[in-house]
């Protein structure tokens, strides 16, 4: 393992120290809690919105706490779901007054423990509600998951959502809302090669110089089928047709369209998967209204990359090109 850290039990918290540090001016550390607040927070009358998982995405969670987005984020260890007291104490360090909701990627962990944290809030007075992404097409019931997977997709949930909460939409419309965008959008990945988490020291997986994985998930889940790596026409051609091939109609609609790493893809590939997709795309009348490609939700240092397509309506539109302020680098 060669990775630039100190002591590996201490990355994630060590990680969140340095965002703090580098972005004082949009986020705070609960440092008792791994959990990164808006410098803000809270902000009265406004639905807060928070979300969390394993770190290892970054820069899911932390990167998209701020103003246009989320209000807060909670930081598990690596691939590892956060308590449902970290999510209480996030919940409770951004409530305004106008309710809190989750957004949840569907692996059992989060989705049990954002219940449980939701039940807790609850009984000290604060309103929650919540939506499960489940936006990745590849398998149903993986290694972590009842049902579909919640991957990259659950970005644009992030912004819609986070532009309608600040925009003054209640409890109730954001909780519509994200479950459209959710029901609207559809993803597959990817991957060449497997990641290390620091703690572990080795490979989650081996596979090997001459293969690749279709349908992997971001924790390194089983994907499809593993096979010889082809060219990324062709692989952009398998994911794209799972992903049109899937129950949401795109045909003559608009749509974001996401290409995103998994951290160890250079963005040369990456703008080249998506010279693909546009083509695609344009072959098979679905007009593209905006095109997102980087490093949006990784899997450490995994290359690979996944595709998601979102149906667009006018008040998505509207929220998705809405300004944000959040620590990722120009992610909207």
């Amino acid at each position: 393992m060669k990775k630039i850290i100190n002591d590996p039990s201490r990355a994630v918290e060590e990680m969140l120290r340095g965002m703090e540090l580098a972005h004082p001016n949009l986020v705070r550390l609960l440092p008792e809690h791994n959990v990164l607040v808006r410098a803000d927070a809270p902000v009265e009358g406004k639905v807060a919105l928070v979300s969390g998982g394993g770190s290892g995405h970054e820069p899911t969670h932390g990167g998209y706490v701020g103003p246009g987005m989320l209000d807060a984020a909670c930081a598990g260890a690596v691939f590892t779901s956060p308590t449902p007291e970290q999510m209480l104490e996030a919940t409770k360090a951004v409530d305004g007054g106008a309710g809190v909701f989750y957004v949840v990627k569907n692996y059992t962990g989060d989705v049990l423990n954002f219940e449980m944290a939701g039940e807790l809030a609850q009984a000290e007075g604060i309103e929650t509600d919540y939506v499960v992404t489940n936006d990745d097409v590849a398998v149903e019931d993986s290694t972590y998951t009842s049902g579909r997977r919640g991957i990259a997709g659950t970005i644009f949930v992030h912004k819609i959502c986070g532009a309608a909460a600040d925009d003054g939409r209640d409890l109730a419309q954001i909780k519509e809302l994200a479950e459209r965008v959710n029901g609207s959008m559809r993803s597959m990945g990817m991957s060449l090669t497997s990641c290390i988490p620091p703690e572990r020291g080795q490979p989650i997986f081996q596979i090997a110089d001459d293969e690749m994985e279709i349908g992997m998930g971001i924790h390194g889940e089983p994907g499809t089928e593993r096979k010889r790596i082809e060219p990324a026409n062709a692989i952009v051609d398998e994911l794209l047709g799972r992903v049109l091939g899937d129950t949401v109609d795109f045909t003559g609609s608009e749509v974001a369209v996401m290409v995103n790493g998994l951290g160890g893809t250079p963005l040369m590939e990456l703008y080249i998967a998506y010279a693909r997709v546009a083509e695609v795309l344009d072959r098979e009348g679905v007009r593209v209204f905006g095109a997102y490609v980087g490093n949006y939700m990784t899997s450490l240092e995994m290359a690979g990359f996944s595709v998601t397509l979102l149906r667009l309506d006018e008040e998505m539109k509207r929220y998705l090109q809405a300004p944000c302020r959040v620590p990722a680098s120009r992610p909207f």
